[in-house]
């Protein structure tokens, strides 16, 4: 084998056992891998060696040993560079670019957990962790964490052991899957039916998901890794409970323009005893990463609530993780969509009733937009006007709330006494909705550029405000052997953003003498919502001879339909006042900017009758121009109708 050639790290050696009560030895960690060499075929860095495993734990009651973190890849070599020009005339060659660096070892796995002790009360041994991924060398990948071992089943009438967490990725590596939880005992030998029965060990956590990495150039896109999902619990001895399902890791953060990582699912709840147990909880959702300059990350699914036994409850859905923030750029990143509610589990065959379903993730918060550049100034004095300055960049969208879980379904009715029928289980109630996200806020209008010469100078019109995200459906109700429940009832829609303000007018005097004041820019329209936004208000009118309108006044967003009542609609802005005059010479002041009008009410949708929503009055107009011959003030906005019962 060439010396040149870049050479993978060597994997850790494993932890030794543990003896009857003792912890096992932890993994050794990983070796790094050799630089690259340049002017060779072997300019990669190597590889990180892999962490050991842990050792198991002892056969009573040891802990497992950690696994060993894996080796750091090596660094790339550096890329050579470029030859000079030839002549004056001939441009120096580009550089090489750099070798990426070596990939970071993946993290042992933890050691199992012992066993529970034979006595009454033993308790199952702790279960290892699993290690981290290994970090990714320059433009290097990070390794993915390492699973997290298994929670020891108990003995005796202890609990199951908790499964361990799943080891955190490299960046940007996948959070590794976190442990499944033991199993609670079964009866002890005194031969009484459920006697002894213990609950299952709770799952462990995801591992987190490794940032995005940045990588070698500039306009390398970053995005973070997806969050572990959860371990599972463990299930229930005959009459325990089932445990919690872990909660899925969070999303990597994306990094230069890269979206943020995916929240892992949650684990699902373990099953309830054969006889009498309830179902686990399903885990909590990951939460989406945050974007950067680009999208956030989705929230993980809600882990599925577990199955009763003959006559326990299923266990609720798990809530679906929060979308993650959107990264602002020149427009902002869009929201990432909150994570769907667990399944119920189903109640028990004679008489347990169905698990609740899971809530819907939150929608994540947009990304704000970027602020518009300035305008360049003119190039020849007074011959030539002012450069108009950019628009910011549009808001994000604010994430959508996600549909509640379904209910699990009903348990059937048990046996009753003297032959009479059985009464039915009840059926799971359906999940919430959650409400959806409010929209993001317009941006003001830029401010008119000083002007030079006449009717130069109106400031921008402010942005619109956004509409609000939608509400998610009601979750479905489970079934019963009487019927299904009810649906959950569906989520509100979010208010609208408001209207951004107009940006003022410029005036000048130039030399002494004045010139005409520019306008204020118009208000921008509040976004339509469950609450219609409030428009934006006029611009204020520049100060100069003949001065400056104020700007109009936004119009108020229209009001959101609704099962229950019709959103209200927005008020409308305010007119903008007008530029001020002077009292010598006697110069009249700008007319006030008329106000905007008030957005309509929402209607109201299907039986039983209702009132639509009201329509919000129109703002007021705006005042008049100051000192020496007013201006007239702005007339105020119409009213919004009012909406369809």
């Amino acid at each position: 084998m060439s010396t040149s050639e870049s050479q993978t790290g060597g994997k850790g050696g494993n932890g030794g056992n543990g003896g009857a009560v003792g912890n096992g030895g932890n993994g050794g960690d990983g070796g790094a891998g050799t630089e690259g060499r340049a002017f060779t075929g072997f300019r990669d860095g190597g590889a990180g060696g892999a962490g050991g495993a842990g050792g198991s734990g002892g056969s009573d009651a040891g802990n497992g040993g950690k696994g060993g973190a894996g080796g750091a890849g090596g660094n790339g070599a550096r890329g050579s560079k470029g030859f000079a020009g030839l002549n004056a005339t001939t441009p120096g060659a580009d550089g090489e670019r750099g070798a990426d660096g070596g990939t970071g070892g993946t993290g042992g796995a933890g050691g199992d957990g012992g066993a529970g002790g034979a006595a009454p009360k033993g308790q199952a041994g702790e279960q290892g962790v699993g290690g981290n991924g290994g970090n990714g060398g320059v433009g290097g990948n990070g390794g993915n964490g390492g699973n997290g071992a298994r929670g020891a089943d108990a003995t005796g009438v202890g609990p199951g052991g908790a499964g361990g967490n799943g080891g955190d990725g490299g960046n940007p590596g996948l959070g590794g899957a976190g442990g499944k939880g033991g199993a609670g005992s079964t009866p002890g030998t005194d031969g009484q039916a459920g006697a002894g029965g213990s609950q299952g060990g709770d799952g462990g956590k995801g591992g987190d998901g490794g940032n995005g990495s940045p990588g070698v150039l500039n306009n390398a896109t970053g995005d973070g890794g997806d969050g572990g999902p959860g371990g599972k619990g463990g299930n229930g001895g005959v009459i325990g409970n089932g445990g919690v399902g872990g909660k899925g890791g969070t999303g990597g953060n994306g990094t230069t323009s890269g979206t943020g990582g995916n929240g892992g699912t949650g684990g699902a709840g373990g099953a309830g005893g054969a006889i009498s147990g309830n179902g686990g909880a399903g885990g909590v959702g990951g939460d989406g990463g945050t974007g950067a300059g680009s999208a956030g990350g989705t929230g993980g699914t809600g882990g599925t609530g577990g199955d009763a036994g003959l006559s326990g409850d299923g266990g609720a859905g798990g809530k679906g993780g929060t979308g993650g923030v959107g990264g602002g750029l020149a427009l902002g990143g869009a929201a990432g969509t909150g994570g769907n509610g667990g399944t119920g589990g189903k109640g028990g065959t004679n008489a347990g009733n169905g698990g609740n379903g899971g809530d819907g993730g939150t929608g994540g918060v947009g990304g704000a937009g970027q602020t518009g550049t300035a305008g360049e100034p003119g190039k020849y004095g007074i011959f030539e006007p002012n450069g108009t300055g950019t628009n910011g960049g549009d808001g994000g969208t604010g994430g959508a709330g996600q549909n509640g879980g379904t209910g699990g379904n009903g348990g059937k009715g048990g046996a009753a006494p003297a032959g009479t029928s059985g009464t039915d289980g009840a059926g799971g109630v359906g999940g919430a909705a959650v409400a959806g996200g409010a929209g993001g806020a317009g941006g003001y209008g830029g401010d008119g550029a000083l002007s030079k010469e006449p009717g130069w100078g109106n400031g921008g019109n402010g942005g619109n405000g956004g509409a609000g995200g939608a509400g998610g459906a009601g979750g479905a109700g489970g079934f019963g052997a009487g019927g299904q429940a009810a649906k959950g009832a569906a989520g509100a829609q979010g208010a609208g953003g408001a209207g951004g303000k107009g940006g003022a007018g410029g005036g000048l005097l130039l030399d002494g003498k004045a010139t005409a004041g520019a306008n204020g820019g118009n208000g921008g329209n509040g976004g339509d919502g469950g609450i219609g936004g409030v428009g934006g208000d006029g611009g204020i009118g520049g100060d100069a001879s003949t001065h400056g309108s104020g700007g109009v006044g936004g119009n108020g967003g229209r009001g959101g339909d609704g099962v229950i009542a019709g959103g209200n609609g927005g008020s409308g802005g305010n007119g903008g006042q007008g530029g001020v005059g002077f009292n010598f010479p006697p110069v009249s002041g700008g007319p006030g900017g008329n106000g905007g009008a008030g957005g309509d009410g929402g209607n109201k949708i299907g039986a039983p009758a209702a009132p639509g929503g009201k329509g919000a009055e129109g703002g007021p107009g705006g005042a008049y121009g100051g000192v020496g011959n007013p201006g007239p003030g702005g007339t105020g906005g119409a009213g919004g109708l009012g909406g369809t019962s």
